[in-house]
């Protein structure tokens, strides 16, 4: 019985069973020179992320900005400490300088000197110090915002793969249906009772589901693919179980705000740009440094002492500048402008992100829950159009109708599935709370 073909999966016999033992003879000559392919790496949600924020190129190429960052504090911190510098002169002359009887210059000298510098006020020179540190920490937080985005799209690429994968499932279902109608038909028409159209109706929906199969796995094989890029694999990876995504039901918007790094990455800049404002009257403060500078002389001349140091106090004030430090207080106004503007925009669009998460979580809650229904309504049609088909209540068109709606209704849910937990994901993103 076709029936019991399509839900309890026994054999027919004659010549139906000889065409499956064709088939499957086919089956495994075309799968022969798959079978030595390595199966692709499985890995858990947590796995995959951890794995690819770890070992992303992205991530590397982001971090060498904070060591770029660290050095220009180096810098920043050097040009307010005090510099030391030690020099060696030696001098021979033609002949040696006398005066008097006496020798003013030896004809061969050496003097050994040294030089130590130091600002006693340099404001702005301190201001670029506190300027560069901001600068560590930005590059810090940005670093972070790309492990968050590494994150995500490993995330997002792991959900796919769980989405191709239980599609596949649904096409493999609606293959096996479609070849069990098949062979009861080739049954049928084998013993007079059937026609050839049925037989080519049934086979034509075989083929059909065929290819949307072949479609389907070549799609998981992509995403599979896809993770593993992000993974730093070598190969295609698979998944390991599905991931949890729970998210509060309410949050406190302060507390959420503060825990996104993009909102961390936009506030940083933000006060760093309102420091180097605030810092632009400090050009203006006069800059006084100090010098020690000691020197040892051999041979001595005669008026020349062997040991002499000298004390130097210079101080340094900008009388007009042409307006160079009003331009360059403008410029950082406006830079300071546009990073509070951006600030502003991205906390606009996160609590945009959050609402729109939250309602599409419900929504698509919703709409899983409306297409499991309709999925299971359409087994149950399939499952009594082919009881009347059997019956000779109904014919095999309806049965087709009924085998492409249940697939059709199969589809749907997944595809409401793998939206759900997007969603959910999202939501989780726009809170802050991936990844963890």
């Amino acid at each position: 019985m076709f029936r019991e073909l399509v839900f309890a999966g026994l054999k027919p016999a004659g010549q139906a069973a000889r065409s499956i033992v064709i088939t499957l003879l086919v089956a495994a000559s075309v799968a022969a020179p798959f079978a030595q392919t390595a199966a692709p790496e499985r890995l858990s949600f947590d796995d995959a992320i951890q794995r690819a924020v770890a070992r992303s190129p992205t991530v590397a190429q982001a971090a060498t900005a904070i060591l770029r960052a660290e050095g220009l504090l180096q810098q920043a911190r050097a040009a307010t400490l005090p510099s030391i510098s030690a020099t060696l002169t030696n001098v021979t002359l033609d002949s040696a300088r006398s005066f008097s009887g006496g020798v003013t210059q030896p004809q061969n000298q050496s003097t050994i000197g040294a030089d130590l510098s130091f600002p006693v006020l340099a404001m702005a020179r301190w201001a670029a110090k506190a300027q560069a540190q901001d600068s560590v920490t930005i590059a810090n937080l940005s670093t972070d915002d790309v492990r968050r985005q590494v994150a995500v799209a490993t995330a997002q690429a792991f959900l796919a793969v769980i989405a191709q994968k239980r599609q596949v499932e649904v096409n493999e279902r609606a293959r096996d249906s479609a070849n069990a109608h098949l062979e009861y038909a080739r049954k049928r028409l084998a013993s007079g009772a059937g026609s050839q159209l049925n037989e080519l109706r049934a086979a034509q929906e075989m083929s059909t589901d065929e290819s949307r199969l072949e479609n389907s796995r070549l799609a998981l094989t992509r995403a599979e693919e896809a993770l593993g890029v992000l993974v730093v694999g070598s190969g295609p990876i698979d998944t390991a179980g599905e991931p949890s995504f729970e998210a509060p039901s309410a949050v406190d918007p302060a507390s959420w705000l503060s825990s996104r790094t993009d909102i961390k990455l936009f506030t940083a800049q933000q006060h760093a740009a309102e420091r180097i404002l605030k810092d632009s009257r400090k050009d203006i403060y006069p800059t006084v440094t100090a010098s020690f500078d000691p020197q040892f002389l051999t041979p001595k001349g005669l008026f020349q002492p062997s040991k002499t140091w000298r004390l130097t106090i210079v101080a340094s004030q900008s009388i007009f500048d042409g307006g160079q430090r009003k331009a360059v207080e403008r410029q950082r106004q406006a830079a300071f402008d546009s990073s509070t503007q951006a600030l502003a925009g991205v906390e606009l669009q996160a609590r945009s992100d959050v609402r729109l998460a939250r309602e599409s979580v419900q929504s698509y809650e919703r709409a899983l829950a409306s297409a499991r229904r309709a999925a299971q309504q359409a087994a149950d049609v399939l499952r009594i159009t082919t009881i009347a088909f059997e019956a000779g209540a109904t014919t095999n068109l309806e049965v087709i109708d009924a085998q492409r709606s249940a697939r059709d209704a199969e589809t749907t849910a997944a595809v409401a599935e793998d939206a759900a937990r997007k969603a959910r994901l999202e939501l989780l993103v726009a809170l802050g709370r991936f990844p963890k």
